[in-house]
C-alpha cells in the first residue's frame, strides 16, 4: 500500500476525519472504562502503545525504497498538511511539555520562548523557505554545498546541522523518557530506550513520506490532548470554556494568594530581581533568547526540509502562514494553561499537610526526581518554598493536579508523546539525510546505488537514535535549556550563510564558510565553556558571562559575527561566477517554478 497514491492524497480530509473520529471514540470508550473500575496504570498502557503502534502503521505502510520520496515526500504534500506537520514537527517536548512549566515558573519572562519561536517563522516565511524550495535541493548542506560550490560548504553545514540536531533530539528522547516513565511504571534510564522505538519505526522505514502523514496523524493528537484539559478547568471555574478569556482572572486569584503567602517577587513582574528591582542584565537575557530563538527557527534544518516537500514555491509560502496558524493554536492557550496550573496549585497542595498530599505528588517523585518535597521547619504543612516542581511535568501533572479523571493524564501523556516523537522524527531524518547524501552520497562515494544509499541512512539513523537516547539517559539539562542550546547553534552556524546566499549574490564561499566557522565556533565555546567549565572561563575573562548572557542564549555572539565575517570576507576575495549570480538572482523573481536541478 502507497500512501500517496492519487486516492489518498484526494481523500486526506476524509482519512484524517476518520482517524480523528477515532481518537476521539477512543478517548471516550477509556474514560468509560475508567468509570468501570479499570486500573489507572492499564489506561496509561492504552494510551502510549495503541498511538505509538497508530504511528508504526502509518510508518509501515507508507515505506519506501524511492530516494525522492524517502528524502523529500515525493513532492507532493498539499501545504494545508505541510502545515499541520510542520506544526508537529515544530511544537516539540520544549512547547508541549516544558513552556507551560516554563511559564508557570517564569512568569512573564517565560513569554520570551513564546514571542521568539513564532517570530521565528515571520522570518523563515520572507526570508528563506520560498527560495530555498526554489532552489531545488533535498537538504540545508546540500543548499551550501550548491550555492557556494564546493564540498567543503556543506561538510560545515553537516558540521552544525549535527550538532544542533543531535542536541534538539536529546531534549525530545528525554521527554519521551519522562512520559514512558511516568505512564508505564518503569526506571528513567529504560523508558529513553523503549520511547525510543516508536520513532525508529516510523522514520527509518518511510523516511520523509512517513514522517510526513504520521506528523500531520500526531498534530492532531497533541492539539486535543493540549486543548481539553484547560478547557474543562476554564469551564470548571469559570464557565466559560474559552480559556484565553479567562486566565487574566486565575491571574488575579494567584496575585491575591501570593500576597497571603508571604511571595517576595510575582513570577508575573517582568525585568525584575529577587527585590522587585528593574536590571538591565534581566532585560537583556530577555531580548537576548527571543533574538536567538526567533534566529533560530529560521536555521532549523529539520524544519526548513519541509518546505522541500511542497508541489511548489507557492505552496512553500503557503506552507508557512498554516505552520503558523496551527503553532498558534497551542502556544496562545499555553499561558492560560500555565495560569490555571499554578492556581490548582496554590489552592488545592500548598497548605496541606504533608502527610496526606495527594498521590501524584509521590507518582511524580518517582520519576527522575521531577518532584522535591522538604519539610524545612518541621512542622509537617507544605509551605510554598518547600515544594519544587520541574517545569517538564507541569503540563503533564496539571489533570492529576487538578483532580481531572485519570483518562485526561492519559490523553496529556499521549499529546506530550505525540509533540516529542514527531520532532524526534524530523530531527533524525534531518541528521541520517545529511551524513548519507551530503557526506556519504556526496563526497564519499558519488557512484553508490539507491539501494546502498538509503541502507547507509537507515543505520546512520538507528546509531545516531541509540547515541541520542544514551545522552539523554544521563538527565544532561531540561528539555527547554537543550532545546534553546540547539537553537542558538543552528543560528550562528547556518542563518548567515542561508540568508546571505540568497539575498545577496555577491556572497562567496571563503566568505559563508569564514562565518561559519566564527559564528558556530564563538556560540559553542561560550556555551561550552560558561555551562561546563564556569571556573575556568572565569580565568580566562575575568567574568563568569559576558555581559550577563545566559548561555541559552550563546547565538547572541555568535549571530553577529557571523554577518560581519562573511561580509568582510567575500568583498575581500573573488566574487562568484556571473552564471551563479545570474541563478541567484533567480530565485528570487516572484513566482515561477522550482530553477535549481535537484540534487540526486
Amino acid at each position: 500500500m502507497s500512501v500517496t497514491k492519487g486516492d489518498f492524497i484526494n481523500n486526506l480530509g476524509r482519512v484524517y476525519g476518520i482517524y480523528t473520529g477515532g481518537f476521539i471514540g477512543f478517548t471516550i470508550l477509556l474514560a468509560i472504562l475508567e468509570q468501570l473500575g479499570v486500573p489507572n496504570q492499564i489506561i496509561g498502557y492504552l494510551f502510549v502503545f495503541l498511538t505509538i503502534g497508530v504511528y508504526a502503521l502509518i510508518g509501515y505502510l507508507s515505506r519506501t525504497a524511492q530516494i525522492s520520496e524517502y528524502y523529500v515526500a515525493g513532492r507532493r504534500v498539499p501545504a494545508f498538511y505541510n502545515g499541520m506537520a510542520t506544526g508537529a514537527d515544530w511544537m516539540s517536548a520544549a512547547s508541549f511539555i516544558s513552556m507551560g512549566g516554563g511559564l508557570y515558573i517564569q512568569g512573564y519572562d517565560g513569554l520570551a520562548f513564546v514571542l521568539g519561536w513564532t517570530g521565528g517563522y515571520v522570518l523563515v516565511g520572507i526570508l528563506l523557505a520560498p527560495y530555498l524550495r526554489k532552489f531545488g535541493q533535498f537538504t540545508v548542506p546540500d543548499f551550501l554545498g550548491v550555492r557556494y560550490n564546493g564540498n567543503f560548504p556543506r561538510f560545515l553545514g553537516v558540521v552544525v546541522l549535527f550538532c544542533a540536531s543531535f542536541t534538539y533530539v536529546v531534549s525530545q528522547i528525554f521527554g519521551v523518557g519522562i512520559i514512558a516513565s511516568r505512564f508505564l511504571g518503569i526506571p528513567f534510564e529504560v523508558a529513553v530506550f523503549v520511547g525510543l522505538i516508536g520513532i525508529l519505526v516510523c522514520s527509518m522505514l518511510g523516511g520523509m513520506r512517513a514522517v510526513t502523514w504520521t506528523q500531520v496523524a500526531q498534530y492532531i493528537i497533541l492539539i486535543i490532548a493540549y486543548l481539553i484539559p484547560v478547557i474543562w478547568l476554564s469551564t470548571k471555574k469559570y464557565g466559560i470554556p474559552i480559556p484565553e478569556l479567562t486566565y487574566g482572572q486565575a491571574l488575579q486569584q494567584i496575585s491575591e494568594l501570593e500576597q497571603k503567602l508571604g511571595v517576595a517577587k510575582s513570577h508575573f513582574a517582568a525585568f525584575r530581581d529577587a527585590t522587585g528591582n528593574f536590571t538591565w542584565t534581566h532585560f537583556l537575557n530577555y531580548f537576548a533568547l527571543i533574538f536567538c530563538l526567533m534566529v533560530g527557527t529560521a536555521s532549523l534544518p529539520h524544519i526548513l526540509m519541509r518546505y522541500f516537500t511542497t508541489p511548489s514555491v507557492r505552496d512553500a509560502r503557503k506552507s508557512v502562514g498554516w505552520s503558523i496558524f496551527f503553532i498558534f493554536l497551542l502556544y496562545f492557550t499555553a499561558p492560560a494553561y500555565a495560569a490555571f496550573a499554578k492556581l490548582e496549585v496554590y489552592s488545592n497542595v500548598i497548605g496541606q499537610p504533608i502527610a496526606s498530599l495527594p498521590a501524584w505528588v509521590q507518582n511524580w517523585q518517582q520519576v527522575a526526581g521531577m518532584v522535591t518535597i522538604k519539610d524545612a521547619n518541621g512542622d509537617g504543612i507544605l509551605q510554598l518554598a518547600e515544594l519544587t516542581l520541574n517545569q517538564d511535568i507541569i503540563v503533564l501533572a496539571t489533570p492529576e493536579i487538578a483532580g481531572l479523571p485519570y483518562v485526561i493524564s492519559g490523553l496529556v501523556a499521549a499529546g506530550g508523546l505525540a509533540a516529542a516523537l514527531s520532532t524526534a522524527d524530523g530531527l533524525l531524518l534531518a541528521i541520517a539525510n545529511a551524513l548519507s547524501h551530503d557526506v556519504y552520497y556526496k563526497m564519499v562515494d558519488p557512484k553508490a546505488n539507491a539501494t546502498r544509499r538509503l541502507v547507509v541512512a537507515r543505520v546512520l539513523l538507528v546509531v545516531v537514535a541509540l547515541i541520542a537516547a544514551y545522552t539523554a539517559s544521563t538527565r544532561p539539562s531540561g528539555i527547554i535549556q537543550m532545546v534553546a542550546w540547539a537553537f542558538s547553534l543552528a543560528a550562528a552556524g547556518l542563518f548567515a550563510p542561508l540568508v546571505m546566499g540568497i539575498w545577496w549574490k555577491r556572497t562567496n564561499a571563503a566568505g559563508a564558510c569564514a562565518g561559519m566557522i566564527v559564528g558556530f565556533g564563538v556560540t559553542l565555546f561560550y556555551l561550552v565553556m560558561t555551562r561546563y567549565f564556569p571556573a575556568d572561563f572565569e580565568a580566562m575573562f575575568g567574568t563568569k558571562l559576558w555581559w550577563g548572557v545566559n548561555n541559552i542564549s550563546a547565538g547572541l555572539f555568535g549571530i553577529p559575527l557571523a554577518f560581519i565575517v562573511i561580509y568582510a570576507v567575500s568583498l575581500m576575495t573573488a566574487p562568484p561566477s556571473r552564471e551563479m549570480q545570474e541563478f541567484v538572482d533567480s530565485i528570487r523573481r516572484p513566482g515561477g517554478a522550482v530553477v535549481g536541478a535537484t540534487s540526486e
